[in-house]
C-alpha cells in the first residue's frame, strides 16, 4: 500500500512538472518562407519618356509679309507638294508722321513740276525738228539743181539727225520724270490706301506641304505680320515615332547598345516593345523636383512593333520606360524580402527542419523582387521572408497559417510585413490591424452659431452588451 502511494505521487509530481515545461515552453515564430529557385531574371531601369516624331518638317515663311489665316489646323492630314498650308501677302506700309508726310507731298510737287518742264522741252524739240526737216528738203532742191554745194547739203542731215535725237531725249525724259512722280506718290500711300488700291489679286505667296503627314501644330492660326524665318506650323508622319528618355548618367553607362526596352503606362493595352538606338554621348544638367541637380543622359529608341500596335499614340505622348541592362534564362535567386545586412555583407535566414540558421550569402544583381546569389545557398533551400525581430539564429520557426479573410482584403489587413512585424503571433494565428476610431465629422449646420448659447450635451451611448461588447473587445496580445 505505501509502494502504491508512492508510485501515485511521483505519477502526480510528474505530470505537473511536465504539464508546468510544456506551459511554459516556447512556441515556435511563425513566419513567412520562401524558396531559392532557378528562373528567368531581368534587371532593368525605369524612366519617364516622351514619343516624338523622328523627322519633323518646321514650315518657316520665307519673306517678311502678312501671312493669312492658316488653311489647316491640328490633325489635318497633307500631301506633298498639294495642300496648301500657308498664304503670305505684301505687308502694308505703315502710317506717316507730320514731318514724313510733308516731305513726300513737296517731292510729289517737284517731281510734277519737272515732268512739266520735260514735257515743254518735247514740245521745243518737235518744233526744232520740223525746222530741220523743212531745211533739209530745201537744201536738196537746191543741191540738185546745182544751187548749193555738197558740203551745205550734208550739213543739214547732220542738223536733222540731231534734231530727231534731241527729241527722242526730251521724251525719255518725259517717261523718267513720270516715274519718279510716281515713285514719290507712292510715299504718300497709307495703310487703307494700299487695301484698296489695285494689284493685290494674284501677289500672295502660297506655300505647300513639303511632307506627306499630319498637321502636328499651328504656332497662330490667325492672320498676322510675320518676318522672314518665323515658324508657322510643324508637319509630321505619326506613322514614324521614337521615344526620348533621359536616363541618369550612372544608369546610362550601363545600357548596353541595342538594349531592349518594354513600353508601359502608355495608354493603350499590352506592353510594348522598343530598341535603344542611339545614347547620346553629352549630358545636360537637370535640376530635380528636390532641387538636386542631375546629370541626365538622353537615350532614343525605336518601337518594334508597327504603327497598327499602338493606336493613338502621338507626337509629345507621356510613357514609362524599363531599359533591360542584364538578362539571364536560369538564375539562381532569393527574395529580396529574405535579405538583410550583416557585418557590411547580406544574410538570410536558412530554415533547416524547425530551426532558422542565420547563413552569410553573396549576391550579384538585383531587382525590385529578387537577387542573385552567387554563393551560400542552393537551389531549392528555403528561407524566412521578412524576419522580424522575433527571428534568432537558431529560433525555432514554423510556416505562417493562410489569412482567413477574403483574398481582396488580405493585402490591405494582413500585409506580410505586418504579420512578420508582429509581436506575440503564434503559430496559425493571423495578426489582423485595427483602424484608429474615427471621430464623427461635424456638419455645418450642427456647428453652433456665433453668439448662440449652447446646449446641453449629448446623451451617452448605452453600453454594448452580449455578442457585440465581445465583438468589440479587444483581442489579447
Amino acid at each position: 500500500m505505501g509502494w502504491a502511494r508512492r508510485i501515485a505521487v511521483g505519477a502526480a509530481v510528474l505530470a505537473i512538472g511536465a504539464a508546468t515545461v510544456w506551459a511554459f515552453w516556447p512556441d515556435p515564430v511563425a513566419v513567412d518562407m520562401a524558396e531559392v529557385r532557378r528562373a528567368p531574371m531581368q534587371v532593368t531601369v525605369g524612366a519617364e519618356g516622351i514619343t516624338r516624331v523622328r523627322e519633323p518638317f518646321l514650315v518657316t515663311a520665307p519673306i517678311t509679309g502678312t501671312a493669312a489665316r492658316s488653311p489647316v489646323q491640328a490633325g489635318d492630314a497633307v500631301v506633298r507638294g498639294e495642300t496648301v498650308v500657308a498664304v503670305i501677302e505684301p505687308a502694308d506700309p505703315g502710317f506717316l508722321d507730320a514731318r514724313a508726310r510733308a516731305q513726300a507731298e513737296a517731292a510729289v510737287a517737284e517731281a510734277e513740276a519737272a515732268l512739266r518742264l520735260s514735257q515743254a522741252n518735247v514740245l521745243r524739240a518737235e518744233a526744232d525738228l520740223a525746222y530741220a526737216e523743212s531745211q533739209y528738203a530745201r537744201n536738196r532742191e537746191l543741191a540738185a539743181r546745182g544751187i548749193l554745194s555738197r558740203r551745205m547739203l550734208e550739213d543739214a542731215e547732220r542738223q536733222l539727225a540731231t534734231q530727231r535725237t534731241a527729241l527722242a531725249a526730251a521724251r525719255s525724259e518725259v517717261e523718267m520724270h513720270r516715274a519718279t512722280l510716281a515713285r514719290m506718290q507712292a510715299q504718300l500711300v497709307g495703310p487703307a490706301t494700299a487695301a484698296e488700291g489695285p494689284g493685290r489679286e494674284g501677289c500672295c505667296l502660297t506655300l505647300r506641304a513639303p511632307q506627306t503627314g499630319t498637321v502636328l501644330s499651328v504656332e497662330n492660326p490667325s492672320a498676322r505680320l510675320v518676318q522672314a524665318g518665323a515658324p508657322l506650323l510643324t508637319i509630321g508622319d505619326l506613322a514614324d515615332l521614337e521615344i526620348e528618355v533621359d536616363l541618369l548618367s550612372a544608369d546610362a553607362v550601363r545600357v548596353p547598345e541595342r538594349a531592349r526596352a518594354f513600353v508601359e503606362r502608355w495608354g493603350g493595352e499590352g506592353v510594348l516593345e522598343a530598341r535603344v538606338r542611339r545614347i547620346e554621348p553629352a549630358a545636360f544638367t537637370r535640376v530635380s523636383a528636390l532641387g538636386i541637380e542631375e546629370q541626365r543622359v538622353r537615350l532614343r529608341l525605336d518601337f518594334v512593333a508597327g504603327p497598327e500596335a499602338r493606336p493613338g499614340l502621338g507626337d509629345r505622348f507621356r510613357v514609362f520606360v524599363r531599359v533591360v541592362l542584364w538578362e539571364g534564362d536560369a538564375v539562381m535567386q532569393v527574395p529580396v524580402s529574405a535579405l538583410f545586412r550583416l557585418d557590411g555583407g547580406w544574410a538570410v535566414y536558412r530554415i533547416e527542419g524547425d530551426r532558422a540558421l542565420r547563413t552569410p550569402v553573396t549576391i550579384g544583381r538585383r531587382t525590385a523582387e529578387a537577387a542573385e546569389v552567387v554563393a551560400g545557398l542552393a537551389e531549392g533551400m528555403r528561407v524566412v521572408a521578412y524576419p522580424g525581430d522575433r527571428v534568432a539564429d537558431g529560433a525555432r520557426v514554423a510556416p505562417r497559417a493562410p489569412c482567413p479573410h477574403h483574398e481582396r482584403a488580405m493585402t490591405a489587413l494582413c500585409p506580410p510585413r505586418a504579420r512578420a512585424a508582429a509581436v506575440g503571433g503564434g503559430v496559425g494565428r493571423c495578426v489582423r490591424p485595427f483602424p484608429a476610431a474615427r471621430s464623427a465629422p461635424v456638419r455645418r449646420s450642427q456647428a453652433p452659431s456665433r453668439g448662440a448659447r449652447p446646449g446641453p450635451p449629448p446623451p451617452a451611448a448605452a453600453p454594448a452588451s452580449g455578442a457585440a461588447a465581445r465583438r468589440n473587445a479587444p483581442r489579447p496580445a
